[in-house]
Formats: structure tokens, C-alpha cells, sequence
């Protein structure tokens, strides 16, 4: 540390003019050559050193301007983005909903369509029991008018003669006839 001190205690004290030598002195002499050279690089790269730093700042304020379009740019899409998205989803909703109504509404019209045809059904059932009772009840009639219609031939026959007998059999086919036609 002392000769840092003496170095520069020795700055006052310069060898006279006439007498030329060699500072042994390192550390001395780096200082003054790295003064020297500090200051001339300052003084003569000043300008260097200004441009360097405009071009620097320049591409740094290029940089900053392009990553500022570039985000409004990103900003925008996002936007028309989240726009496309609400649209898509109320369009979802839509569907959602209008497709719940749909299924409801068909849910409705099977569930008439099906009363409907039960309805048919039973018309169809009871029209089949009504026609079947009508049926037998004229079977048991016609059974009925023919035992007695035997009976009564049985009890003709035995009790009339040939004559009156033919009569009383073309009367009753002429009955029969006309009973057969409106039972047609």
C-alpha cells in the first residue's frame, strides 16, 4: 500500500527535464498509462461509443415497438377469439335447449300417438266382443227358431192333413224368407 501512496506523492516531485530513464515503478506507471488511455478512449470514442449505444437503444426501441404491435395484434385475435367462443357457445345452448324441447315435444307426441292407438285398440276390442255377442246371440236365435220350427212341424204334422199341411209349410217359408232377408 505504501507504494500506491508513494506513486502518487511522487507525481509532485517529476525528475527534471534533462534526465531520462525508466520508472521502475509498475504500479505507477499502470496507472498513468491507464489514465492515458481512459482518457483517449474517452475523448476519441466518445462518438463510437454514443453511436454503438443509439444503435443499441434503436433495436432495443424496435424490439419494444414490435412486441407492443405484436401484442395488440395477439390481443385482437384473443378477442375475436373469446367473440367466437360466446357465439359458438350461446349457439351450443341453443341447440342444447332446442334439442331438450325437441325431445320433450316427441316424448309428448309418442306418448299421444300411443294413448291414440290404445284408444283404437280398445274400439277395435270392444267392436270384435260387440259383433262376436251379436253373432252368437243370432246362432242361438236361429238354433232357437229352428227347434221351434221342428217342434211345431213335429206337433203340424202329426195334427193336420196333407192340405193344410202344405199351406202352413209355404206360409212358414215365406216367413222364414222375409225373416232371412232383413237378418241379411
Amino acid at each position: 500500500m505504501k507504494n500506491v501512496t508513494d506513486s502518487f506523492v511522487s507525481f509532485g516531485h517529476w525528475p527534471s527535464a534533462g534526465s531520462f530513464g525508466f520508472n521502475t515503478d509498475i504500479l505507477a506507471t499502470n496507472l498513468i498509462n491507464l489514465s492515458v488511455v481512459l482518457g483517449v478512449l474517452l475523448f476519441f470514442g466518445k462518438g463510437v461509443l454514443s453511436d454503438l449505444l443509439d444503435n443499441r437503444k434503436q433495436r432495443i426501441l424496435n424490439t419494444i415497438r414490435n412486441s407492443e404491435e405484436l401484442r395488440e395484434g395477439a390481443i385482437e385475435q384473443l378477442e375475436k377469439a373469446r367473440a367466437r367462443l360466446r357465439k359458438v357457445e350461446m349457439e351450443a345452448d341453443q341447440f342444447r335447449v332446442n334439442g331438450y324441447y325437441e325431445i320433450e315435444r316427441e316424448k309428448w307426441n309418442f306418448i299421444n300417438s300411443t294413448f291414440k292407438t290404445l284408444e283404437q285398440l280398445e274400439n277395435y276390442k270392444n267392436e270384435t266382443i260387440n259383433f262376436e255377442q251379436q253373432r252368437a246371440i243370432n246362432q242361438v236365435r236361429q238354433q232357437v227358431f229352428q227347434q221351434a220350427l221342428q217342434g211345431a212341424l213335429g206337433t203340424l204334422s202329426s195334427c193336420l192333413n196333407n192340405e193344410l199341411h202344405l199351406r202352413t209349410i209355404s206360409a212358414n217359408i215365406g216367413i222364414l224368407g222375409a225373416m232371412k232377408e232383413i237378418t241379411d
